[in-house]
Protein backbone atom coordinates (compact mmCIF):
# COMPACT_ATOMS: atom_id res chain seq x y z
CA UNK A 1 0.00 0.00 0.00
CA UNK A 2 2.94 2.01 0.71
CA UNK A 3 4.49 1.79 -2.63
CA UNK A 4 1.04 1.60 -4.46
CA UNK A 5 0.77 4.03 -7.64
CA UNK A 6 -2.98 5.20 -6.51
CA UNK A 7 -2.78 4.63 -2.85
CA UNK A 8 -6.42 4.44 -1.23
CA UNK A 9 -7.21 7.74 0.70
CA UNK A 10 -6.00 8.36 4.80
CA UNK A 11 -8.86 6.71 7.06
CA UNK A 12 -9.95 9.88 7.97
CA UNK A 13 -11.78 11.22 5.07
CA UNK A 14 -14.75 9.39 6.58
CA UNK A 15 -14.75 12.16 8.65
CA UNK A 16 -16.15 14.09 5.85
CA UNK A 17 -18.18 12.02 4.00
CA UNK A 18 -21.27 14.00 4.53
CA UNK A 19 -19.60 17.81 3.90
CA UNK A 20 -20.95 18.33 0.18
CA UNK A 21 -24.63 18.40 1.91
CA UNK A 22 -23.45 19.70 5.46
CA UNK A 23 -20.31 21.73 6.06
CA UNK A 24 -21.00 21.92 9.82
CA UNK A 25 -20.46 18.39 9.91
CA UNK A 26 -16.80 18.55 9.85
CA UNK A 27 -14.82 18.29 12.71
CA UNK A 28 -13.37 21.43 14.38
CA UNK A 29 -10.03 21.68 13.86
CA UNK A 30 -7.34 20.71 16.77
CA UNK A 31 -7.16 23.67 19.22
CA UNK A 32 -3.27 25.55 18.78
CA UNK A 33 -0.51 24.41 20.61
CA UNK A 34 0.23 26.16 23.72
CA UNK A 35 3.54 26.42 26.21
CA UNK A 36 6.22 23.57 25.04
CA UNK A 37 6.18 20.82 22.22
CA UNK A 38 8.57 18.15 21.07
CA UNK A 39 9.14 18.31 17.63
CA UNK A 40 11.85 15.99 15.38
CA UNK A 41 13.67 15.15 18.96
CA UNK A 42 14.23 18.79 19.83
CA UNK A 43 12.17 21.10 22.31
CA UNK A 44 10.13 24.23 21.21
CA UNK A 45 7.91 27.00 22.72
CA UNK A 46 5.72 28.92 21.65
CA UNK A 47 6.81 31.74 23.28
CA UNK A 48 8.74 34.21 20.70
CA UNK A 49 10.89 35.67 23.02
CA UNK A 50 14.90 36.10 22.47
CA UNK A 51 16.17 34.20 25.37
CA UNK A 52 18.90 36.19 27.94
CA UNK A 53 22.39 34.69 27.34
CA UNK A 54 22.47 34.10 31.42
CA UNK A 55 19.57 31.40 30.36
CA UNK A 56 21.37 30.03 27.67
CA UNK A 57 24.34 29.99 29.84
CA UNK A 58 26.78 32.32 28.23
CA UNK A 59 28.78 35.15 29.66
CA UNK A 60 27.57 38.98 28.80
CA UNK A 61 29.91 41.01 27.68
CA UNK A 62 27.62 44.27 27.28
CA UNK A 63 25.92 46.01 29.55
CA UNK A 64 22.36 44.41 30.64
CA UNK A 65 19.43 46.83 30.83
CA UNK A 66 16.74 48.13 28.53
CA UNK A 67 18.59 51.01 27.41
CA UNK A 68 21.30 49.33 25.52
CA UNK A 69 23.19 51.63 22.72
CA UNK A 70 23.52 48.90 19.95
CA UNK A 71 26.01 50.96 17.41
CA UNK A 72 28.48 51.34 20.15
CA UNK A 73 28.03 48.34 21.40
CA UNK A 74 28.77 46.19 18.29
CA UNK A 75 31.70 48.56 17.75
CA UNK A 76 33.30 47.83 21.24
CA UNK A 77 32.62 43.68 20.80
CA UNK A 78 34.33 44.10 17.28
CA UNK A 79 36.91 45.96 18.82
CA UNK A 80 37.79 43.53 21.32
CA UNK A 81 37.44 40.43 18.54
CA UNK A 82 40.39 42.21 16.52
CA UNK A 83 42.04 42.70 19.38
CA UNK A 84 41.22 38.78 20.52
CA UNK A 85 42.68 37.45 16.80
CA UNK A 86 45.51 39.43 16.74
CA UNK A 87 46.25 37.46 19.96
CA UNK A 88 45.15 33.92 18.75
CA UNK A 89 47.74 34.45 15.94
CA UNK A 90 50.42 35.82 18.19
CA UNK A 91 49.97 32.50 20.60
CA UNK A 92 49.95 29.92 17.64
CA UNK A 93 53.45 31.44 16.76
CA UNK A 94 54.97 31.37 20.44
CA UNK A 95 52.78 28.72 22.15
CA UNK A 96 50.49 26.97 19.64
CA UNK A 97 49.58 24.40 22.36
CA UNK A 98 47.58 27.22 24.59
CA UNK A 99 45.46 27.76 21.89
CA UNK A 100 41.78 26.71 23.24
CA UNK A 101 41.76 29.50 25.91
CA UNK A 102 41.94 32.54 23.32
CA UNK A 103 39.32 30.34 20.65
CA UNK A 104 36.58 30.11 23.75
CA UNK A 105 37.26 34.18 24.22
CA UNK A 106 36.48 34.66 20.59
CA UNK A 107 33.64 32.16 20.07
CA UNK A 108 32.22 34.15 24.21
CA UNK A 109 32.44 37.79 22.15
CA UNK A 110 30.41 36.92 18.66
CA UNK A 111 27.85 34.77 21.06
CA UNK A 112 27.54 38.14 22.00
CA UNK A 113 27.27 39.95 19.12
CA UNK A 114 25.00 37.52 17.64
CA UNK A 115 22.80 38.25 20.66
CA UNK A 116 22.85 41.77 20.40
CA UNK A 117 22.29 41.75 16.69
CA UNK A 118 19.09 39.25 17.45
CA UNK A 119 18.02 41.76 20.21
CA UNK A 120 16.10 44.49 17.82
CA UNK A 121 14.35 41.35 15.46
CA UNK A 122 11.07 41.93 17.03
CA UNK A 123 11.00 45.74 16.94
CA UNK A 124 12.20 45.10 13.22
CA UNK A 125 9.50 42.12 12.19
CA UNK A 126 6.71 44.50 13.75
CA UNK A 127 7.92 47.31 11.53
CA UNK A 128 7.84 45.39 8.39
CA UNK A 129 4.62 44.09 9.17
CA UNK A 130 3.17 47.46 9.60
CA UNK A 131 5.12 48.35 6.51
CA UNK A 132 3.54 45.54 4.35
CA UNK A 133 -0.08 45.80 5.41
CA UNK A 134 0.25 49.96 4.74
CA UNK A 135 1.42 48.51 1.37
CA UNK A 136 -1.95 46.22 1.11
CA UNK A 137 -4.02 49.28 2.29
CA UNK A 138 -2.56 51.56 -0.19
CA UNK A 139 -2.82 49.06 -3.55
CA UNK A 140 -6.53 47.92 -2.42
CA UNK A 141 -7.32 52.04 -2.33
CA UNK A 142 -5.82 52.42 -5.71
CA UNK A 143 -7.63 49.02 -6.89
CA UNK A 144 -10.95 51.07 -5.90
CA UNK A 145 -10.15 54.23 -7.47
CA UNK A 146 -9.38 52.14 -10.39
CA UNK A 147 -12.96 50.53 -10.13
CA UNK A 148 -14.59 53.72 -9.68
CA UNK A 149 -12.75 55.58 -12.04
CA UNK A 150 -13.65 52.14 -15.22
CA UNK A 151 -17.43 52.37 -13.39
CA UNK A 152 -17.87 56.11 -14.30
CA UNK A 153 -15.97 55.58 -17.95
CA UNK A 154 -18.34 52.69 -18.34
CA UNK A 155 -21.21 54.60 -17.45
CA UNK A 156 -20.35 57.65 -19.75
CA UNK A 157 -19.97 55.61 -22.91
CA UNK A 158 -23.58 53.85 -21.91
CA UNK A 159 -25.21 57.53 -21.87
CA UNK A 160 -23.52 58.17 -24.99
CA UNK A 161 -24.60 55.10 -26.69
CA UNK A 162 -28.56 55.36 -25.63
CA UNK A 163 -28.05 59.12 -26.33
CA UNK A 164 -27.09 58.04 -30.13
CA UNK A 165 -29.51 55.46 -30.40
CA UNK A 166 -32.80 58.14 -28.76
CA UNK A 167 -31.03 59.97 -31.51
CA UNK A 168 -31.60 58.37 -34.53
Amino acid sequence: MATSAFPPPPPFYRLYKDYIQNPQSAPEPPPPIQGTYVLFGANYTTDDALPSLEEQGVRQLYPKGPNVDFKKELKSLNRELQLHILELADILVERPSQYARKVEDISLIFKNMHHLLNSPRPHQARATLIHMLELQIQRRKQAVEDIKRRREEAQRVLKEALAKLDGQ
